[in-house]
């Protein structure tokens, strides 16, 4: 199957809503929680993607710096190194991409443009305690 197959079946949740680097952690989690996401692309002005803030790197890296999530700025916490899938990858890819990454969220562009966000647990054939198992959590 490829990902944009996978991104047109449920177009819903797999819609990449953003956040700009210069945004405050606070409105990371405020986005997180009222999107029921783990992750969110971080995009700059152009609409580029810069990054990515997960869950987890709010809860290691902000810890660092003992202050206020309405001080932190997602810039200092956001994962820079990044994977990446294209709406023409096929999903083994993808699946193949995040297993070697140890990640569990896969951006993916159009050229310079996110057109979504797929999850290890979006995937065809990839149970969710296969992810568990995998990412040990």
């Amino acid at each position: 199957m490829k990902i944009r197959d996978l991104l047109l079946k449920d177009a819903k949740h797999r819609t990449a809503a953003t956040i700009g680097p210069n945004e405050t952690v606070m409105a990371a989690i405020q986005k997180l929680v009222e999107l029921n996401r783990e992750s969110l692309p971080v995009c700059d002005e152009e609409g580029r993607l810069v990054g990515v803030i997960t869950e987890g790197d709010i809860e290691r890296k902000c810890l660092v710096y003992g202050e206020s999530y309405a001080n932190i700025r997602v810039r200092d916490v956001m994962t820079l190194q990044l994977a990446v899938g294209t709406p023409d990858d096929d999903s083994e890819y993808a699946i193949s991409v995040m297993k070697q990454k140890k990640i569990q969220h896969l951006p993916i562009l159009d050229g310079q443009k996110i057109t979504g966000m797929i999850s290890m647990r979006d995937m065809p054939g990839v149970g969710l305690e296969e992810t568990k198992l995998e990412f040990g959590t």
